[in-house]
């Protein structure tokens, strides 16, 4: 199975290269998955999220930033690291401040970056949540993080004061432990 795998992320890989793309962004990702099934056929098939994992997990710069903001995407590098809910936690309020930061110099383009990375980390902790093949406390603790970026998106001014509630519940320390 893993040969299999390696396999298809090696195919991800070679038609980045043929392609000559040099960002994991969403349509780089739709041009090698309609890369790889004109080549391969249903054999070839991979989801967007898988793809961009694949791209982030070779190096992949998450796009690049034009103009003004190119030197902003500095601070955009490694940010979205979250093997556990702490680390998650100092994900999102990196990611919290960024976007007031943004917001309040009225830069839209680097908002709506934020507001990206975001999403790719909530659909990160998904596709781990989603893997049977992973353990299941490391499923759970993955699903509890996707619902911490989705929460983030929908009210960012709320999310903190939710969180602290969250990791305080009984379900919480049943699930998790207690929160240091």
């Amino acid at each position: 199975m893993s040969a299999r795998r390696g396999s298809k992320k090696q195919r991800i890989l070679e038609a980045a290269a043929a392609l000559g793309l040099t960002q994991a962004t969403p349509a780089a990702a739709e041009q090698i998955r309609g890369t790889l099934v004109a080549r391969y056929g249903p054999a070839g098939r991979v989801s967007t999220d898988y793809v961009l994992h694949v791209l982030a997990g070779a190096g992949f710069p998450a796009g690049q930033l034009p103009g003004k903001e190119a030197a902003a995407g500095e601070e955009f590098r490694d940010l979205l690291r979250f093997a556990t809910l702490e680390e998650a936690e100092r994900c999102l309020a990196r990611l919290d401040q960024l976007l007031r930061r943004y917001r309040q110099a009225g830069d839209r383009n680097a908002v709506a970056r934020v507001r990206e990375l975001a999403r790719l980390g909530r659909r990160r902790a998904l596709m781990i949540a989603r893997n049977p093949r992973v353990a299941a406390s490391r499923r759970q603790q993955k699903q509890e993080i996707a619902r911490w970026f989705q929460l983030w998106l929908e009210n960012p001014d709320a999310f903190f004061d939710w969180l602290e509630l969250r990791k305080n519940s009984s379900e919480f320390r049943r699930q998790f432990g207690s929160p240091d």
